[in-house]
């Protein structure tokens, strides 16, 4: 159902207007909190700010609506949560774990 709003007065629509905004506000809020609990502080993450390449670091902490992140080379940036990835440490172990086909084994 579509609420009419042709009757309302100007300061009605104001006051409507404002509490638009701030619902929009809140839902936003409640989807970066839980994309935020997807981390924790001292994850290693990566992200990709415009026109640079991949930069990886370390969650540092929670802001209100966006995270702290310590790159590599020491940068400190504040990124929106759904732009992080988590990155998973790959160990030599694990590495040579693959196997080739036996075509390609000598």
């Amino acid at each position: 159902m579509t609420p009419n709003i042709d009757h309302l007065t100007e300061s009605e629509l104001i006051d409507l207007n404002r509490r638009i905004v701030e619902r929009l506000k809140f839902l936003s809020q409640m989807r970066a909190h839980a994309r935020m609990l997807d981390f924790s502080v001292g994850d290693r993450v990566s992200f990709q700010p415009d026109g640079r390449p991949v930069l990886f670091g370390m969650l540092t902490r929670y802001n209100k609506k966006t995270v702290t992140v310590i790159t590599e080379g020491g940068e400190h940036w504040t990124v929106s949560p759904h732009l992080l990835r988590k990155v998973v440490d790959i160990t030599t172990r694990d590495a040579n774990q693959v196997t080739l086909p036996m075509e390609h084994a000598r």
